[in-house]
């Protein structure tokens, strides 16, 4: 007897449909998985075969074939158990003559019959909603995941017994429906009004955020540029329903949202110095996602920027240009979005007193010069803001009086995004960071006077076209922030102050 069952499977964050079909025929007992199936499929036979009998059913004792279909798309993970242990008593007629497999079907199963929650339910109904499934068997510990997608029925299952006695009319699993968008949430541990002194860097913080910049913090220890960092997401605009979705696909992957609902609120990752390139863009056999698609729509914060390892490093120089990566492995290819701020952190020389009034330094110039040359100069031009830290003095730590909240500088950076969202709006990009050069020379166009002045720092600074058009962009952010439409000269002036390393660098 042959029955079909339906299920999906997953590619990166993009799903694909998968039907279970399974054949029962007489002979010699045997049990083989086909369709491509990796070594977690594989193992499923024994899982599969345990759980069914602990959950009060025959195995039947024949040969057995279940093939994942398409054949040629590769099969993983242990989310097929729950489809191929149904589709093996659908087949058996052990859920009657007409069973009820009017839904799509995903779970691990434990040797006991439980059903175990799985990573990706999110992108997997995703896909199948857009296909035209509109009915979910998912594991007890997934629903609340699943129930974040809008249009779906959702029913929970516990156990094999349960889905198999829903399926023949014994008992009905009620559904958990589609649980309404109850907004962004906000929960900061540091808020821009905690932050003593720094105007300059919390101006230039603002401007970043307005527009999508990326930025350099540089400055002694204890200045506060890890604090200024933590604060950065207080200051973004809260999530929309469609940016809340998409971060939950990705983190979805990973099996992070697993008795999760939607992720609520922008990611903050903050990879340590010894990460490795895998863990920083993504790898493993899996081809999962790395930090900077986890950070996608949140900040991505690298702390001692010089210490990380030159190739992880450089393993960023494409995706901060391209606002995604592409992850090849040699048994997965998956292609994640990666649209982040980068707040970079670092100290101006090894022993971290480069400039200080208080503390002497102890570096050569050679060892300053080695230690900024760590990042290149393909990487800085990638990095609109330079923005250097100064020490903090007793009266601005001691200053009782709280200063600018991170509500109220989000209100500003709101504003400023909506102003871009209305001029992009036929240009299929949301903030100027993302601009090209066509779009560049549309909205970014210098008067005579401006010309000039981009002219002399152009010929001084000795930049590279790609930090020319960084400082457009940058000036074009800090008129809109401003509420102004046209770019003035001091919004140009302003710009190319934030290219603090490049300066540095002619005059060493």
């Amino acid at each position: 007897m042959l029955s079909r069952v339906a299920s999906h499977g997953l590619s990166g964050i993009d799903g694909f449909c998968v039907q279970v079909e399974t054949d029962i025929a007489n002979g010699l007992p045997a049990f083989e998985i086909v369709g491509l199936p990796d070594a977690a499929v594989r193992e499923s036979r024994e899982r599969v075969r345990a759980a069914v009998k602990n959950a009060g059913f025959l195995f039947p004792a024949a040969r057995i074939t279940v093939n994942l279909a398409p054949a040629d798309m590769r099969k993983e993970g242990a989310v097929y158990d729950l489809p191929v242990a149904l589709s093996i008593l659908a087949a058996s007629g052990q859920l009657g003559a007409a069973p009820k497999l009017d839904f799509v079907v995903f779970g691990e199963l434990g040797l006991d019959g439980g059903v175990r929650a799985i990573a990706g339910v999110l992108p997997m109904v995703i896909d199948a909603l857009s296909k035209g499934e509109t009915t979910f068997a998912v594991p007890e510990g997934n629903a609340e995941e699943a129930a974040c997608v809008e249009g779906i029925s959702v029913l929970p299952v516990s156990s094999l017994r349960e889905l198999a006695d829903h399926a023949r009319g014994f008992r009905t699993i009620e559904a958990r429906h589609t649980e309404p968008w109850r907004g962004s949430e906000a929960r900061y541990g540091t808020d821009f009004s905690e932050i003593k002194g720094q105007q300059g860097a919390k101006r230039a913080a603002e401007i970043a955020v307005a527009g999508g910049h990326n930025i350099l913090l540089i400055g002694t220890p204890g200045a506060g540029k890890t604090m200024l960092a933590r604060a950065i997401p207080s200051i973004m605009p809260e999530l929309t329903y469609a940016e809340s979705l998409e971060i939950t696909k990705i983190h979805s992957v990973t099996g992070a949202t697993k008795g999760r609902g939607m992720i609520r609120e922008r990611p903050f990752r903050a990879p340590h110095h010894g990460a490795s390139s895998a863990a920083l863009v993504g790898g493993g056999s899996r081809a999962l996602p790395g930090e900077i698609s986890l950070a996608h729509y949140g900040v991505l914060f690298l702390d001692e920027l010089p210490e990380f390892k030159h190739d992880v490093l450089e393993a960023l120089r494409q995706p901060l240009e391209d606002g995604f990566i592409t992850v090849s492995r040699a048994a997965a290819t998956a292609t994640y979005p990666a649209e982040f701020v980068l707040v970079a952190a670092m100290n101006p020389c090894p022993c971290g007193n480069y400039g200080s009034r208080i503390h002497p330094c102890r570096c050569t110039q050679s060892q300053v010069e080695r230690y900024r040359g760590r990042i290149s100069g393909p990487l800085l031009d990638r990095i609109d803001i330079h923005v250097e830290m100064p020490e903090v003095g007793f009266s601005e730590l001691s200053e009782r009086s709280r200063g600018e909240t991170s509500a109220a500088v989000r209100a500003r950076v709101e504003q400023a995004r909506r102003v871009q969202r209305e001029r992009f709006r036929d240009e299929g990009i949301l903030l100027n960071a993302q601009m090209n050069p066509r779009q560049i020379r549309k909205y970014c166009l210098p008067d005579p006077a401006s010309e000039r002045l981009l002219r002399l720092a152009y010929d001084e600074l000795q930049l590279s076209a790609r930090a020319y058009q960084r400082i457009l962009k940058v000036a074009r952010t800090i008129a809109d922030v401003e509420g102004e439409e046209m770019i003035r000269q001091a919004h140009y002036a302003e710009a190319i102050q934030y290219r603090s390393l490049d300066r540095r660098g002619k005059e060493a």
